[in-house]
């Protein structure tokens, strides 16, 4: 026996493009979160100075120790912004929690990345560079770095946990 014509759509597949539109929505939620991390990150953490000798930014002891401060801040900020920004997907965009889930963590690496991005664009140019045209004894900031790779783990570790708190924690389906 033929099927039958319906003008009903497929409920096999009547999901997909709203789990699609919402996995853009996290993903863009996610860049505008790390634009706006890295101009946070920016702007709490204080460069260290170093000085010009014979065309060459020399650091200070000091500015060696609060080099790591960089990637202090970073951690900090990355994470308190992934927790955030995954509560707030996990909480609003939940018709499809396994697509939530791939987009919150792909949005999270995204994030991180460009959270580096802006942070290093908006924070003092890379002092080695401009020492090399500087007279003798000019002071200089030293550029927003981080040390390792392990800070990157920070915007996916928040994101990922803000999820699992709703997710697990605060699921509006409750076992029956």
């Amino acid at each position: 026996m033929p099927e039958q014509l319906t003008d009903q759509p497929d409920t096999r597949v009547g999901w997909v493009v709203p789990a699609i539109s919402q996995a853009v929505i996290v993903l863009v939620v996610f860049a505008i979160a790390g634009v706006l991390a890295g101009v946070v990150w920016e702007w709490l953490w204080t460069p260290p100075m170093g000085v010009v000798v014979d065309h060459e930014w020399l650091r200070s002891l000091a500015s060696l120790r609060a080099q790591f401060s960089a990637t202090g801040v970073y951690v900090v900020v990355a994470s308190i912004a992934g927790l955030l920004v995954g509560v707030l997907c996990s909480l609003f965009l939940d018709r499809a929690e396994l697509v939530t889930l791939a987009a919150v963590l792909v949005g999270a690496v995204l994030a991180g990345l460009l959270m580096v991005q802006i942070g290093q664009a908006v924070g003092p140019s890379d002092p080695r560079e401009l020492a090399k045209t500087a007279p003798n004894g000019t002071h200089l900031p030293s550029d927003l770095t981080i040390t390792g790779k392990s800070p990157y783990v920070a915007f996916p570790a928040g994101a990922t946990l803000g999820l699992a708190v709703v997710l697990l924690g605060l699921t509006k389906r409750h076992a029956a």
